[in-house]
């Protein structure tokens, strides 16, 4: 059966990286919540996707005098001042306020909605038996030297959280490599990244990661092939459509990463 993974929580019924998102995600079926790791000034661990704080916050009205709005830039105090869910009211990214599918109660909530520390999300993870894929975003300068697998694997010691409610992501493999060498019973999932528009795609053969997060756009007919004759697991990301999903359910990923969780849950209790 398909892995349901809610990108950046139910991002198309809740703010992304919120906590709404996740619970939102819990209540619509979705297996894991997937979300970003971003490190603040101050070197607290928290969830972000944007290595600024503009699309998603009110930065620019709550400092406005700031130059730069990096969220390296800002303390973790300074970054609670910030609303994280007007701007999904405001802008409904995903349309799905104006098709009814939110609540008045739950806009109220998306107005509430603050950038959450990591701690507080492994926390609501642990406590409701989840899982989460936190992937371990590439920092902007001045944090490119940050212990980013240590921290992180600190954290997960501290909350006591199990290692079957994480997986861990990322675009840098040397991190990956890292993660399972300083604790091996952790899954880690490689994404593959682009460099100056053209897509690098690993060495199927002699790969030593056994699960992939592909781009939907980069997935070919030959990566296919090379996945299956290797063995490798595969998840798809970002995936939307019902008919799209269905597709990638054919092609056999073992996963899709969606914005819609509860498309992909009506899905599959259809085909069940």
């Amino acid at each position: 059966m398909i892995t349901n993974i809610a990108h950046r929580g139910a991002s198309s019924i809740a703010p992304e990286n919120t906590l709404m998102a996740a619970a939102k995600a819990l209540k619509t079926g979705a297996d894991i919540w997937e979300t970003d790791l971003a490190v603040t000034k101050d070197e607290q661990l928290m969830l972000f996707h944007d290595d600024d704080l503009i699309r998603t916050t009110d930065v620019q009205t709550c400092f406005p005098g700031q130059s730069h709005n990096n969220f390296t830039e800002f303390t973790f105090k300074e970054i609670q001042k910030l609303d994280a869910g007007s701007w999904f009211v405001k802008t409904d990214p995903f349309g799905q306020i104006a098709q009814g599918c939110l609540t008045e109660k739950d806009i109220k909530e998306c107005r509430t909605q603050k950038v959450p520390l990591l701690e507080h999300a492994l926390i609501f993870t642990k406590d409701n038996d989840f899982c989460m894929n936190l992937e371990l975003k590439i920092l902007p300068p001045g944090f490119k030297n940050f212990p980013v697998p240590e921290k992180v694997l600190a954290m997960l010691r501290y909350v006591n959280i199990k290692n079957e409610q994480i997986i861990i992501s990322s675009f840098n493999h040397k991190w990956l490599r890292e993660i399972k060498t300083l604790n091996p019973k952790l899954r880690i999932q490689a994404l593959i990244s682009e460099s100056e528009n053209e897509y690098i795609v690993p060495d199927w053969n002699k790969t030593e990661f056994k699960t992939f997060n592909i781009h939907n756009i980069m997935f070919t007919d030959n990566i296919l092939k090379s996945l299956k004759k290797n063995n490798i697991n595969f998840n798809i990301w970002v995936v939307n459509e019902k008919q799209e999903m269905q597709d990638y359910i054919k092609a056999g990923a073992s996963g899709i990463i969606t914005d819609f969780p509860q498309r992909l849950q009506e899905l599959k209790n259809h085909t069940s």
